[in-house]
């Protein structure tokens, strides 16, 4: 079956990999973006790249009412388990576990990782998945560095990159990003869910299409992509 991927709004997204299906970095019921609430998703599994709200919001209460195992950094699986989630599985960086869906890879992430209420959140994160029809790379939030040609050099399918500037990289950034990377499909994230991070992304599909061998999608919240 092929590999299923809905963007949930901001950097949010499910991932549906044969039966399971892999929530990232969970913000619904604060997003303006976000097609629907929390109570509206039940994943098996949910990964969470660093500790800011904007990614962590809803991770307690969906993984506590669907008992879905919880993939992040000790220092979040510490501070979910503190709130009452018992089924956490603590990773660092360039570590990964094996799971029904596949493999997943906690990557290099140049961010900051602080929690809501002021606790440490570890070393931020992306995520290599590595599923039955490809690799699937989500840098979630992060600037450009130079070792994405390493991630790229394992093989792609799609890559998922932030393009909202500000807080992460921006449109040109991300297209350099693009170039190290080579995936044969991309999507931007984090973008327009607020005023400080609007960017035009059909532009930005244009220049990857232009100056690269990438096919871009560009995906509105609620919107679905399933790649050949």
């Amino acid at each position: 079956m092929p590999t299923i991927v809905t963007w949930l709004g901001h950097a949010t997204w499910l991932v549906k990999a044969g039966a399971d299906l892999i929530l990232i970095d969970p913000f619904l019921d604060d997003n303006p973006a976000a097609p629907y609430k929390a109570d509206k998703v039940s994943p098996n599994f949910i990964l969470i790249s660093h500790g800011h709200g904007d990614h962590v919001a809803d991770a307690a209460q969906i993984a506590k009412r669907t008992g879905a195992l919880v993939l992040a950094n000790y220092e979040i699986c510490n501070w979910l388990g503190a709130q009452g989630v018992k089924n956490t599985l603590a990773h660092n960086l360039g570590g990964g576990s094996q799971h029904s869906f596949g493999r997943v890879q906690f990557t290099l992430a140049h961010h900051s990782s602080s929690l809501p209420d002021g606790a440490n959140g570890g070393n931020p994160s992306g995520f290599l998945l590595s599923l039955a029809d490809g690799n699937y790379y989500f840098a979630c939030d992060t600037g450009l560095f130079y070792d994405m040609k390493l991630i790229g050099e394992r093989g792609l399918k799609l890559a998922v990159l932030p393009i909202g500037d500000l807080f992460t990289m921006g449109p040109d950034d991300a297209l350099a990003a693009v170039k190290l990377l080579k995936p044969q499909h991309v999507v931007p994230s984090h973008f327009n869910t607020w005023p400080p991070i609007e960017q035009d992304a059909q532009v930005w599909s244009r220049r990857v299409a232009a100056e690269t061998s990438t096919k871009p999608h560009v995906l509105k919240p609620g919107d679905t992509l399933i790649l050949p």
